[in-house]
């Protein structure tokens, strides 16, 4: 059964917990980064996205900019902004987008487990990625961003979890993007043993967001095993920083696609070509899929609605079932000449947070031909297709609130 400890985290003092919390790196370009934490030099962006505090010219990648991350997190700690907990502990994290909210334990989970697949994954990692944390975490000496993991619920520990928060939280604050950030601490060892010992019953946890993190993790993790000789396999490396949701607590908001040109076709013979395989049908105002089976397009000026014909959604593969594989496998690649949107310059890929507007703006810009909304993956499929040892197509699932950055930094020793 995958592993879920406790730790001593390095978190910010609750006065200075707003401050801190940041976006994770990975949804800001540097620039927004830069302007973002212009004013606020307690903002984890300077830990996160170092590059910020150099000289632009500097590349992304230059030791420099990982020196600099460590550098700023040794001054939050000798600042006596970040302060080591005494003991190992729990935490619970409660996040309220609107109408609903999120509540995940925070600890560690093991660098074993992520090699051995009881932590499944469910995306491909870039190398170019994996290295840019890999570096992040050698020149730190930590884990500064949580990875995101789900289980199926557990109705014991929603139980426990439900007790913990009826009582006064130590953060409790409205972050930039208007999520309600509250933390809890668990000390009470009782309490702390009887997670662990229902967690221990769990089968395997799933990695909802932050491949590249914890696949950093986990290599990073392996070299130190490899370069101690006393290895005992409980040192700090061996595991990582992670939150740890219910699958029924997680919201995955749709995540969808703009296209440059449409591949030498006029828009008739686009149009022709995709009746083939979906219902085309012209609507008036902006669509956003109701279900399954459908996708939104919107070319200059128009909105369409598309349903996918039942041919198309015949296959028993978890994934070719997804819409995002069937629009991937029988529209981008057949018509659009888009084999691989890992690589491809001519699309780009836009997080349902930022609303069906976007895409109208990108289109009617100029700067893209086409755009595609889809129908948000569920977690039952995420986890379907885990479960098979399957990959999804990328930029499959965007997931909201996402964790903020520097409320809690796990130290590999």
């Amino acid at each position: 059964m995958p592993v879920f400890r406790p730790f001593k985290a390095y978190r910010p003092k609750p006065e200075f917990a707003a401050k801190v919390a940041a976006k994770p790196y990975d949804v800001l370009s540097s620039e927004e980064a830069r302007e973002e934490a212009k004013d606020n030099p307690l903002s984890f962006l300077h830990v996160g996205k170092p590059e910020i505090d150099l000289d632009p010219t500097i590349d992304l990648y230059d030791p420099r900019v990982y020196e600099k991350g460590r550098e700023n997190l040794m001054k939050l700690i000798y600042d006596g902004v970040l302060v080591q907990d005494p003991e190992p502990y729990f935490y619970v994290w409660s996040q309220t987008m609107g109408s609903r909210t999120q509540i995940g334990l925070v600890g560690c989970a093991s660098v074993e487990d992520y090699w051995n697949d009881k932590i499944k994954k469910h995306e491909k990692t870039r190398k170019d990625k994996e290295e840019d944390r890999c570096n992040h975490v050698r020149y730190t000496n930590a884990h500064t961003g949580p990875i995101f993991l789900t289980y199926r619920d557990n109705p014991e520990i929603n139980s426990i979890v439900d007790k913990i928060i009826t009582t006064t939280p130590v953060y409790d604050f409205i972050s930039e993007d208007n999520v309600r950030q509250k933390v809890w601490v668990v000390k009470d060892n009782e309490t702390i043993n009887k997670i662990q010992e229902i967690l221990n019953e769990v089968d395997y946890f799933y990695v909802a967001d932050g491949h590249h993190r914890s696949a950093a993790a986990a290599i990073v993790g392996r070299e130190r095993q490899l370069a101690n000789p006393n290895h005992r396999g409980d040192e700090e490396y061996n595991f990582f920083l992670s939150v740890l949701f219910p699958a029924s607590h997680l919201m995955i908001m749709d995540y969808n696609r703009v296209v440059k040109d449409l591949n030498g076709n006029t828009q008739e013979e686009f149009l022709n070509k995709i009746s083939k395989i979906c219902n085309v049908e012209k609507v008036g105002n902006q669509y956003k899929p109701q279900k399954k089976g459908e996708i939104g397009m919107y070319l200059p000026g128009e909105w369409y609605r598309l349903e996918i014909k039942p041919e198309y959604q015949s296959s028993t593969d978890p994934v070719e079932i997804l819409d995002i594989s069937i629009l991937q496998n029988h529209i981008l690649s057949p018509i659009l000449g888009i084999d691989d949107p890992r690589i491809s310059k001519r699309i780009d890929f836009v997080g349902g947070i930022r609303g069906l507007g976007e895409l109208e703006q990108r289109v009617n810009s100029g700067e893209m031909a086409v755009a595609f909304a889809m129908y948000p993956t569920s977690i039952q499929e995420l986890m379907a297709i885990a479960d098979a040892g399957k990959i999804m197509p990328p930029k499959s699932t965007w997931f909201e609130p996402k964790l903020k950055d520097g409320l809690f930094v796990h130290f590999l020793d």
